[in-house]
């Protein structure tokens, strides 16, 4: 290594050919270390695209009202903890709990229209009483209304009134995006506006455990405080992603930046900006994964697609008639490679269109017409969380377990539901596997591989049938006494 302004000894060549020679050399060697390496560096430059999308991209400042100890900043602790007692006791003694204040918060966004329109996130406009937008120029603007804000996907659509029209730009295709291609974002961070990152696509389809809906483009362009609502354009300066989040331990970018796709957040704008809210598509069903236990016991070479674990009576799976234990492989067209990728699917699909949707039911294909109906955002489309799901009985003759059948007597003593039919566990030994998976009296197994059980004798016999076709695991659809469903894979040796 040298330092700066060192020079480079010379050659001390005995001929002219010789100095030929090195001279070619020299010259492969330039040309080896400058051919293909360049357009790994990313583009020159991006001013000329820049100074045309600035002026399309805003700050969002919001006002709120806060009125009590919740007006006053309190330190960086943990939310319960005896710490923030002490200092909201400390601030009632200053006698600071009892004055309203204004809390101010900033954000960013984009003008998706000439006439006024303009892009966000949900949470940056979440709780405002007030919002205001400053353009590149220093122009002001306040948000005369809020037409519609989606909590589910984090966006939310702003209607100013400009004197004149503003400097709009369009959503791309978030699709065509690949893992490498250069992206640019704009933003406020920090309240610095007008800020410009440069990076790549660095994942797709990220789920963060933010929502139902995960789908997030990943970007190691820069993405800080203040980003929020800001766009994520492509090298054409068409915008691809909607920044939302990021991964921190600071508070600022260490390079994992997440972003709406555009595919996404097109078509929550367009409802926002129509209906005034998202009209998400409904199938009526609760699901959990395939397991691999599950997937075995189905008889299935891999786990995939999203197992039925119960259906909504009179929603349009029962109409089609659809059943708890179908395993969607499939939906309009579409592979479900896991119980993830269904709600994201259905809920993209229009309202009262008919779809073909394939299920597997006792090892066969089988299609089915469904007419997709309207989401009520009140009700969960997923089965109960997943550690729930991962109940192990041990061996063909049900080790620990007691099985009786479903009596008045019994449906009076464990308060089963008057809806559930099958065979009840009335006793659980307590050193077996069943007890540790917290497997209670008062649990109904309801169906065996997909057969309804009504008597102990039932069960032993699908047991046994399957442990002859050399089969690992059995698929248990159980009850809880209230009568929620839900599946699990047993294995069938100890």
């Amino acid at each position: 290594m040298r330092a700066a302004g060192a020079t480079e000894p010379e050659f001390d060549a005995e001929s002219s050919g010789s100095k030929s020679l090195m001279g070619c050399v020299i010259v492969l060697l330039a040309l080896l270390f400058t051919a293909g390496p360049v357009s790994a560096r990313g583009p020159r430059s991006v001013a000329d695209m820049a100074e045309t999308l600035q002026d399309a991209v805003v700050n969002i400042s919001t006002t709120q009202t806060l009125k009590g100890i919740d007006s006053v900043p309190l330190p960086n602790i943990p939310k319960g903890s005896p710490f923030e007692e002490f200092f909201r006791d400390f601030f009632e003694r200053q006698g600071r709990d009892d004055k309203p204040r204004k809390v101010s918060s900033l954000g960013s966004g984009f003008v998706v229209d000439p006439k006024g329109l303009i892009v966000t996130n949900y949470h940056v406009i979440k709780d405002a009483d007030e919002i205001s937008v400053k353009f590149s120029d220093g122009r002001k603007l306040k948000v005369i209304k809020v037409l519609g804000r989606d909590q589910k996907s984090d966006l939310a659509l702003l209607k100013v009134k400009p004197d004149k029209p503003l400097h709009a730009v369009k959503f791309g295709d978030s699709q065509k995006m690949r893992i490498g291609d250069w992206v640019m974002a704009i933003g406020n961070p920090f309240g610095l506006g007008g800020s410009l990152t440069v990076g790549v696509i660095s994942a797709k389809k990220r789920d963060i455990n933010a929502g139902l809906y995960d789908d997030f483009l990943q970007t190691d362009a820069a993405i800080n405080r203040g980003n929020s609502g800001g766009p994520l354009f492509n090298m054409d300066g068409e915008v691809i992603g909607v920044n939302t989040a990021i991964i921190s331990p600071s508070g600022g970018s260490i390079g994992i930046g997440f972003a709406i796709p555009s595919k996404t957040a097109q078509r929550v704008v367009n409802q926002l900006e129509k209906y005034g809210e998202v009209r998400r598509g409904w199938l009526g069903v609760h699901i959990q994964s395939v397991t691999e236990e599950i997937a075995d016991s189905l008889g299935m070479q891999r786990p995939h697609g999203a197992l039925i674990a119960n259906i909504t009576p009179g929603g349009p799976a029962d109409r089609a008639g659809l059943r708890a234990g179908d395993v969607v492989i499939r939906f309009d067209g579409i592979d479900v490679a896991n119980m993830r990728e269904l709600p994201k699917i259905v809920s993209r699909t229009d309202i009262d269109r008919q779809v073909d949707v394939v299920v597997l039911r006792q090892g066969k294909e089988l299609h089915r017409k469904v007419r997709i109906g309207l989401l009520d955002e009140k009700k969960i489309a997923a089965a109960p969380p997943e550690k729930n799901n991962r109940v192990e009985i041990r061996s063909q003759d049900m080790l620990g377990l007691t099985l009786s059948p479903l009596s008045p007597e019994l449906r009076r003593k464990f308060n089963i539901d008057s809806g559930v039919r099958g065979v009840v566990v009335t006793d659980v030994r307590p050193d077996s596997v069943a007890a540790q998976k917290d497997i209670l009296p008062g649990y109904v197994v309801v169906e065996v591989n997909q057969q309804e059980v009504s008597s102990p004798a039932q069960v032993v016999q699908i047991v046994k049938k399957l442990i002859a076709k050399g089969r690992k695991h059995v698929l248990l659809l159980l009850s809880d006494p209230a009568g929620e469903l839900r599946f699990v894979a047993v294995p069938t040796k100890d």
